[in-house]
């Protein structure tokens, strides 16, 4: 069963009456809902915190953030079909590194995780105004505006991977005409560790029940693990040490463990998992967004799980990241057999009774009019065939399935936590046991053999074949300094390629900001 932890009616009386009341920043905020009567406990706090996590179903929605983490990654491509998908060259554009600031899907992203960002001054400037007034005890409201912090820095990463130099907004009462510039991204690194120093210690260190889909203790950690993983690239100087420290923190607590089936972790009822760090809480009714059979399954597909809405036929992988994948990889999937649950669906395509092959139709399509998902893609535009390129099968796609998925989004996996200390310690000594012990864990569930040493090219591999379609795949590839080469459907790029251009819309909007380099 699907846990919530808010209370859907409190949190719509809530988020409508602070809509009302900070419409003029003069006027008395609690006119609709008075503090004295409604913050008196935990709980009446949680329904106020709803509008700051209900922000986050916008993560799998195509066309934003997630969206270009993906495309401008080896692992997922949105070709362009020929009619379908040019979408005036945006994604091509992302998977080729070659952004345009006039794109509208960076303008997407930076609405979306600025979004994200506004949310949570409100709720803190208003929640401190409570205790400003004397009308709640601050002993009730510091945790939850910590929690709101350690919140807004997750934003901030993401900010500052995809478009690194970018303002510094910490504050919601911001005076008429505000226009705040750039900061380097060296500066809103430390800003990010500034805000989870201080917040992360005041956190819960307990998970599920009321604490399940908010950030806690461990989040906090996962955070901190991640900005320090990648502080080399976002402020020039390693931080190994540091990572290693947060990944401990989550791996020694007790609390976390690797599900017995990998797939356990994408399954629509995965709101047990063991894995589970910090989730987007998705459910087909009343928390929507997470559509990716739309996004990735060919229109006959719809036969092949009587899906009540007919899928849009975009992304896919590509050959070179699907064969990595050893065929006796458990993650893998088994091609021509769509009843055996793996990563990808490639191969001949099925009816809901596995029998009958489904039917293409397609003029250009090479072998027959029968549905097969090929792994080779045979161009990148402007006409590549409509069965090109293995689908995205990870998550579960269940029978007569709405457009919008069940699953529980895990933001942070304890699998991912694992290979980052063991990358950390990598890279302080590339013989280290430990690492090699803790890659090999994580093959192990995959049922394949063990390596016998690391080395860049086959821990980078193995943190893709995990971690596929989890949006960490870009980030991966610039760490481990293979963003920039050439591969197949892009071309060599310069390193200031590697961050993403400020949206025109947003240079036109604010005179203050400065555009990134190479752009």
């Amino acid at each position: 069963m699907k846990k919530y932890w808010f209370k859907a009616l409190l949190v719509s009386l809530f988020v409508i009456a602070f809509n009302q009341s900070c419409s003029d920043l003069e006027e008395e905020l609690y006119d609709q809902i008075k503090a004295d009567e409604f913050f008196k406990s935990d709980e009446e706090f949680i329904a106020a915190l709803g509008a700051a996590y209900t922000r986050l179903y916008g993560y799998q929605n195509h066309g934003s953030y997630m969206s270009l983490q993906e495309v401008s990654s080896d692992e997922a491509m949105i070709p362009q079909r020929g009619g379908d998908w040019y979408d005036g060259g945006v994604w091509l554009n992302a998977h080729r590194a070659e952004y345009n600031p006039a794109d509208g899907n960076l303008d997407n992203a930076w609405n979306f995780l600025f979004g994200g960002v506004s949310t949570c001054n409100r709720l803190i400037f208003q929640f401190n105004e409570l205790i400003n007034n004397g009308s709640v005890d601050p002993a009730l409201a510091t945790p939850f505006i910590s929690e709101l912090r350690a919140l807004r820095a997750l934003w901030y990463l993401w900010l500052i991977d995809g478009f690194g130099n970018v303002p510094i907004i910490d504050r919601f009462d911001v005076p008429e005409g505000f226009a705040p510039p750039n900061a380097t991204r060296a500066q809103v690194f430390a800003f990010i560790e500034k805000e989870l120093n201080e917040s992360v210690p005041n956190l819960p260190k307990v998970k599920g029940g009321s604490a399940y889909a908010r950030i806690n203790y461990y989040t906090g950690k996962a955070i901190q693990a991640k900005l320090y993983l990648n502080a080399q690239v976002y402020k020039g100087a390693a931080e190994w040490d540091k990572a290693i420290a947060a990944a401990d923190e989550i791996i020694n607590s007790g609390q976390f463990a690797l599900t017995s089936n990998y797939f356990a972790n994408f399954n629509s009822d995965n709101a047990g998992s063991s894995e589970s760090i910090f989730v987007i809480p998705y459910d087909k009714v009343n928390a929507t967004g997470f559509n990716l059979p739309q996004m990735t399954l060919h229109y006959a597909s719809q036969e092949t799980f009587e899906l009540r809405d007919q899928p849009w036929n975009g992304y896919c992988s590509l050959a070179e990241f699907y064969n990595s994948y050893e065929d006796g990889d458990a993650r893998k999937g088994v091609r021509d057999n769509q009843a055996i649950r793996g990563n990808f669906l490639a191969g001949k395509q099925f009816k809901a009774n596995g029998k009958d092959q489904l039917q293409d139709g397609s003029a250009d399509d090479p072998d027959g009019p029968g549905l097969v998902f090929t792994p080779e893609i045979n161009a990148h535009f402007p006409n590549c065939f409509r069965q090109a390129g293995v689908r995205i099968g990870k998550f579960e796609f269940p029978a007569k399935s709405t457009p919008d998925l069940n699953t529980d989004f895990q933001i942070f996996r304890y699998a991912d936590i694992l290979l980052v200390k063991a990358e950390a310690l990598w890279r302080k000594n590339n013989a280290d046991a430990t690492a090699l012990a803790l890659v090999n864990q994580i093959r192990a569930r995959a049922a394949v053999a063990p390596f016998t040493s690391l080395t860049a090219d086959n821990l980078l591999a193995e943190r893709g074949r995990e971690m596929f379609f989890e949006s960490w795949r870009r980030s991966d590839l610039i760490r481990f300094g293979k963003y920039d080469e050439a591969r197949q459907w892009k071309p060599a790029s310069q390193p200031c390629k590697q961050l993403w251009p400020v949206p025109r819309a947003q240079l036109d909007a604010n005179k203050n900001l400065k555009q990134n380099p190479c752009y």
